[in-house]
């Protein structure tokens, strides 16, 4: 590393992208500080994918052997007419992929699987987040909501969809944000149909519902998924707001969908968003530059929004190690990540999810192409997963 290469770092937010990007900084020479708005590194969510590239990553970070220890084999994938009726029930081989190029996890396994690389050797700050930024010729001093004031040389947005940092930055998050017609919600729920490394998806035309039992377990993610045409703001906020917005939606269909709303009604877990991506014509300014969803949200119909949070990490820290000069890191990151973002951006539009149908054309055409398979394809990787090679 160029020794005159910036020294300090702040990292705002300790999801993926944050310890994957402190892990390589810290290799690279930099000193790290990561301070994250909760109280401790966030488990739980949904099983998560790794494709392509991403799985690259893991293997040179030296977690893949234990994320390949951990990749969720799923038995089943059922899936379910508006009525109740099967579709198609599609063997195990839906999602066991063999951790060469695809692998599932649970969010909270990765999560604590990347902390544990970095928390010897990295700063973290909980319970406190970036109040302003007062960036001059030498750095950036920091004021965080606890009234702490510290220099850093750079600062770097991790935080997520919607992003403090790209906000105190960039401007407003409707200048970037592009919202793709779906609403969702997920929480975790009774295990009422005895379910086993298996998933229900059921459907009818704008509506989704999924049950995941990710292994043996008590308990299953619930997700209840709609498609409206105008993003429901309103319900950004507001628990009870969410909760009454999806329980109207869901109102008098079938199936196991009222146990379903009536577990969401019920549920401390509850994560409910638009389904978006954030465009931006550049991802820095000055001295502060921004990763991963904070940056290029795919949103989770593409199923990539986590590779792109390892593989941007990756290229933002080789960027900063090569280059002396701030500026030209950022400009370089940027120049060999766009297109690969700009591609897994592009796997899914406005209104159009293989998986959700928005209309009943499109809910007939996707359980004819479910019918006509016995299992899925093994990886589930498509050329955009892997369309970046990674420099040494």
């Amino acid at each position: 590393m160029n020794t005159r290469a910036p020294r300090t770092i702040l990292i705002s937010g300790a999801g993926i992208a944050g310890p994957a990007l402190a892990f390589w900084l810290h290799r690279h020479g930099f000193a790290v500080t990561v301070v994250e708005q909760s109280a401790t590194v966030r488990t739980g969510g949904y099983p998560i994918d790794l494709r392509g590239t991403a799985v690259e990553v893991a293997r040179r970070m030296g977690i893949l052997p234990r994320l390949q220890d951990l990749h969720v084999r799923t038995r089943r994938l059922v899936a379910l007419d508006a009525d109740g009726s099967l579709v198609a029930s599609l063997s195990s081989q839906v999602t066991d992929g063999d951790g060469h190029q695809h692998l599932e996890v649970r969010r909270g396994d990765l999560t604590e699987t990347l902390y544990g690389l970095v928390e010897d050797t990295v700063e973290f700050v909980f319970n406190d987040s970036i109040h302003s930024l007062d960036e001059h010729a030498d750095g950036v001093d920091v004021v965080f909501d606890s009234g702490v004031r510290r220099p850093f040389s750079l600062v770097i947005g991790a935080d997520g969809l919607h992003s403090r940092t790209r906000g105190l930055v960039f401007g407003p998050e409707k200048d970037f944000h592009h919202y793709l017609g779906y609403c969702f919600a997920g929480f975790t729920m009774p295990n009422f149909l005895g379910l086993s490394h298996e998933a229900m998806l059921w459907s009818s035309p704008g509506k989704g519902a999924a049950l995941y039992a990710v292994k043996d377990s008590d308990e299953v993610h619930g997700f209840l998924n709609f498609v409206r045409p105008d993003a429901p703001l309103e319900a950004f906020r507001d628990p009870e707001a969410q909760r009454e917005l999806v329980a109207e939606t869901f109102a008098g269909e079938g199936w196991e969908i009222p146990r379903m709303v009536a577990a969401m009604n019920q549920a401390d877990d509850l994560f409910f968003d638009v389904v978006s991506q954030i465009r931006m014509p550049h991802w820095s300014s000055g001295r502060v530059s921004l990763i991963g969803d904070a940056g290029y949200a795919t949103s989770f119909l593409t199923g990539q929004g986590t590779s792109l949070a390892l593989v941007g990490a990756y290229m933002l820290a080789h960027a900063l190690a090569t280059h002396s000069d701030h500026t030209a890191a950022f400009a370089a990151y940027e120049r060999d990540t766009r297109d690969f973002v700009t591609l897994n951006q592009g796997l899914v539009t406005e209104g159009k999810a293989t998986m959700f149908p928005a209309t009943p054309e499109a809910l007939a055409e996707r359980n004819a192409m479910l019918r006509r398979l016995d299992f899925l394809p093994t990886e589930m990787v498509r050329p955009e997963h892997s369309a970046l090679t990674l420099p040494d």
